[in-house]
């Protein structure tokens, strides 16, 4: 690989990190904003969901985006987006600017992420696996090490340093992404001969508004209620906006020629369907306790923001061990012995929730982190190549777009677990309830995970 290509690859690598950087930087900020702010977990919790909602949004629409005005435009108006969301998140007057300039923020890291990875695959024909692994250890490694990043960055400043962290990585990418990435010339003709309204409907803008505002209805209405402790007409009223909303969606994206979510795919391709399934349930548990336990330890047993990361980096650590060697795994015995695996470790992991108590040693919290941490190591690779295997060539692009929605909504549903079993206050009850919970779901994987290998074995 030459010269240019490594830094081109640094350059992409340098812009992509942010976004699952911020996405697990803010786990070990909670407890802090939450003081800050004067407010309960319910509402803070918004800053996760907003970074994921826009997220989901934004990929797959940037996707689209950067094949009319050009890859490099796209990724650059990202750093740009970035490193303003970023400067002016100190500044916010309120929680609810704070919440803004999150939102901004994910739009533009998502809009690197959605252009990253197709960079790399279109300006690097050496080697480009390697270069997409590369591109991968950017990805999962800025999200393992970023509460412990967090927790450094509280324990010496405030929580404005993870934001104010990016400016630095932001700076250092568009100078390399300016001189590195060459020019799209052919973006140029195809939008001049696109109407705004041709536009819309490609990205289908209805799509999009009818699921943005079905998601958030429904989040606040189930999340006031839980609150209040009742469920009030004006709950019960924007709920059902919520659901009428996601009804809408449906209907439309079965009836567009160009859906946001393409849901007659899950009907047509079973066997994919099951594995964004699994792939949601996965997440709602992994990030049940990336970001249920930082919050835990910090409000209930008062271990500081340090050491909490310290502690969550345990996690990072085994998924970024395992990782390569779960790869070698699934290459010899395919996907399903791992993930499997990673099923039972996560219904350990669950377990050892339900065990756990005020008198238990903290150090112990490292048993748990390490069983998540071993399986998600395991289900990076092995549920990826479960897609792989399930869905046809001709629609992987699709398939892929799917799979991440699926991510999305995982971390989406394991923010609203949280809020529901915790509430106002965090306790060890309450974490206990969350164990009992999640190992509900890990059993759950477990039996699909085996009844998969059962008819696999059946049919060999």
């Amino acid at each position: 690989m030459g010269a240019h290509n490594r830094w081109l690859m640094i350059s992409v690598g340098l812009g992509i990190l942010l976004n699952p950087l911020n996405s697990s930087m803010i786990s070990v900020a909670i407890a802090r904003l939450q003081n800050v702010y004067r407010l309960d977990f319910t509402v803070v919790s918004w800053m996760i969901f907003s970074f994921y909602i826009a997220s989901a949004i934004a990929q797959p629409v940037m996707g689209k985006a950067s094949d009319l005005f050009g890859r490099k435009k796209i990724f650059l108006t990202g750093l740009v987006v970035s490193f303003v969301a970023s400067l002016l998140a100190p500044l916010s007057p309120n929680f609810g600017w704070l919440i803004v300039f999150r939102i901004v923020q994910s739009i533009g890291t998502s809009m690197m992420v959605a252009v990253g990875m197709a960079l790399v695959r279109i300006h690097i024909t050496e080697k480009q696996a390697t270069a997409l692994s590369v591109l991968s250890i950017f990805l999962s490694g800025a999200a393992a090490i970023g509460p412990f990043i967090g927790g450094v960055l509280l324990h010496y400043w405030d929580w404005s340093a993870i934001f104010l962290i990016n400016i630095p990585f932001v700076v250092a990418s568009l100078l390399l992404a300016w001189r590195m990435i060459p020019n799209d010339e052919s973006a140029a003709s195809v939008t001049q001969n696109m109407s705004f309204r041709k536009w819309l409907e490609l990205i289908d803008a209805t799509g999009i508004v009818l699921f943005a505002v079905g998601l958030v209805a429904l989040l606040v209405g189930l999340l006031s209620a839980k609150s209040s402790g009742h469920a009030s007409w004006w709950h019960i009223m924007v709920g059902g906006i919520g659901l009428v909303a996601l009804g809408a969606f449906v209907r439309h994206e079965l009836k567009t020629t160009s859906p946001f979510i393409p849901l007659r795919t899950f009907g047509k391709y079973p066997a994919m369907t099951w594995v964004n399934i699994e792939f949601m349930l996965v997440n709602v548990l992994f990030y049940s306790l990336f970001f249920g336990l930082p919050s835990y330890l910090q409000m209930v047993r008062h271990i500081s923001e340090f050491h909490t990361g310290m502690l969550m980096l345990s996690l990072g650590l085994c998924s970024l061990i395992v990782s390569p060697l779960a790869g070698r795994w699934i290459d010899h015995s395919g996907p399903r012995p791992a993930l499997l695996a990673s099923a039972i470790l996560m219904t350990f992991g669950s377990l050892w929730l339900v065990m756990f108590n005020q008198d238990s040693q903290i150090v112990s919290v490292c048993v748990a982190l390490a069983a998540f941490g071993i399986s998600n190591g395991l289900n990076n690779v092995g549920m990826q190549a479960a897609l792989f295997k399930s869905s046809p060539k001709e629609i992987i692009g699709v398939a892929s777009g799917l799979f991440n929605t699926s991510r999305y909504l995982g971390t989406i549903l394991s923010s609203l677990l949280i809020s529901i079993v915790m509430g106002d206050t965090f306790s060890t009850e309450g974490l206990q309830v969350l164990g009992m919970i999640l190992t509900t779901i890990s059993l759950s994987l477990v039996l699909m995970s085996w009844r998969r290998e059962s008819r696999q074995a059946g049919e060999s």
